[in-house]
């Protein structure tokens, strides 16, 4: 089965969907522990209108998909703000607003094939420029996480204790929002637009199933966002599959007998 490893491009498909499956969990802990779970949704639907937006002006599509990416992550949490009791208006208004200019500049797109390579990802295709923003953009994920470790806690589970606690509140979630937008811009050339929110939510879901502190959801989101990653991209390479789809489907298929398992 290693003779899957003989080829340039199954590496690098490896290496970015492993740095890849430990970035989205970590930002997916964040939004779906914030009962924010959509966000993915939001920011990845938005994102092809950022690509679109990068091809037509003869840019790289993933510059276009982050700078459009930070707009909506940063509406969607100023109209949370202002609407704290209809948070999830936020993430409804921003989605539509996303199709609608996806939508609407997809029209103005000469490469139809470019545009589309982004719906449902080509990770076995994507260059050493994007592998090398892979890895810049999990280091600096990672290091954040990591540094703002306990913060993030205490904001995930009471953000108004927090903010009476002295946490800067405010420029935490300003990081996070900015993070979530690069993570998912960047995760939506290779592994899909319209599958990077379902890496983002399943694997928390599964890790929520067994784990039983803060600590083990976060470790375990990382480990079935890795088993997900892997088992895919082996069997959608020796079935011809699809990698994106088949990632989040193995996924899903862990994911089912486990809520079964926990529900009794």
């Amino acid at each position: 089965m290693l003779d899957i490893f003989q080829y340039a491009f199954m590496q690098k498909a490896f290496l970015v969907g492993i740095l890849l499956a430990v970035i989205i969990p970590l930002m997916g802990v964040i939004v779906v522990l914030k009962r924010l779970s959509m966000i993915g949704d939001a920011l990845s639907h938005t994102s092809l209108a950022g690509v679109a937006m990068g091809l037509i002006l003869g840019i790289n599509p993933i510059v276009g998909a982050v700078i459009v990416c930070m707009i909506a992550a940063f509406s969607i949490e100023g109209i949370r703000k202002a609407l704290p009791k209809y948070a999830e208006i936020s993430i409804s208004v921003i989605m539509s607003v996303g199709i609608g200019l996806a939508s609407i500049l997809s029209g103005f797109v000469e490469d139809g094939a470019a545009f589309n390579s982004f719906l449902f990802g080509s990770i076995v295709a994507i260059t050493d420029t994007e592998v090398i923003l892979v890895i810049i953009v999990t280091v600096i994920v990672v290091i954040t996480f990591l540094l703002l470790y306990k913060e993030l806690m205490f904001i995930i589970f009471d953000e108004e204790g927090a903010v009476l606690a002295g946490i800067p509140v405010k420029k935490i979630n300003f990081v996070i929002t900015f993070l979530t937008a690069i993570t998912v811009s960047v995760a939506a050339r290779s592994v899909g637009a319209l599958i990077v929110s379902s890496l983002m939510v399943i694997p928390v879901a599964c890790a929520m199933q067994v784990a039983n502190s803060y600590k083990k959801t976060v470790v375990y989101s990382v480990l079935f966002a890795l088993l997900f990653t892997m088992a895919g991209l082996f069997l959608s390479y020796y079935f011809d599959l699809k990698p994106g789809g088949t990632i989040v489907l193995t996924g899903v298929v862990i994911l089912i007998p486990l809520m079964i398992w926990k529900i009794r």
